[in-house]
């Protein structure tokens, strides 16, 4: 069942990673404004999922993080695109925030990562998760239906797990990883495996499978 309690202002915020207030964002927002937010907030989730190349996907070297950088450079990790993704919704007032899943980098065996997505707060729903990584990944057909989560990934070998939380703020752990990461090739030899962070250290919310 979904979570409907009012999202507090932290997932409204404009911060260092998603500086939505950056005027880049702001005409791309502006632009991608619908009569409703729920309009609004899939014209967001489209145009990022089909927009920003997945670094993986398109054999990519350039490592994005701040929101404004996967907007200029056009490329990022599923991370780098959440928070494109997220600063785009908040730009235009729709609450939003992170979320996460543990999964092996290819197959049933390590190394794992850290799979980042979303989550937006729908009125009439609650928090809905989804997932803007691409479809550019033969098998892979996200899109932005709530009611009926869409997300890229189960979480189906030992050792992968999905996250229930939705944080406010991108994990300081994952951030700090990003930042030091030279190129894509040292992430496909070295992925990202984030630690989540300690519970008083951001604000975070239950957020339910929405399935009807």
């Amino acid at each position: 069942m979904n979570q409907y309690h009012p999202p507090v202002a932290d997932f409204l915020m404009n911060t260092k990673v998603v500086d939505y207030n950056h005027p880049q964002i702001q005409i791309l927002a502006v632009s991608l404004s619908g009569q409703t937010p729920l309009i609004t907030a899939k014209n967001c989730f489209d145009w990022v999922r089909d927009h920003i190349e997945h670094s993986m996907d398109f054999h990519r070297e350039e490592v994005t993080c701040k929101a404004s950088d996967v907007l200029r450079i056009g490329t990022g990790l599923c991370t780098a695109k959440s928070h494109l993704l997220v600063a785009l919704w908040r730009a235009n007032q729709i609450p939003a925030g992170f979320c996460y899943q543990r999964l092996t980098l290819d197959g049933p065996s390590p190394p794992y990562c850290t799979h980042g997505f979303t989550a937006v707060w729908l009125d009439d729903r609650g928090w809905y998760r989804c997932d803007a990584r691409g479809n550019s990944k033969p098998g892979i057909r996200c899109a932005f239906t709530p009611g009926q989560e869409n997300l890229a990934y189960p979480a189906i070998y030992n050792g992968e797990r999905i996250y229930p939380d939705v944080w406010a703020e991108p994990w300081p752990d994952l951030l700090a990883a990003m930042e030091k990461l030279p190129n894509i090739s040292q992430y496909r030899s070295h992925p990202i495996d984030a630690c989540p962070p300690a519970a008083d250290s951001c604000v975070s919310e239950p957020a339910a499978p929405n399935i009807e």
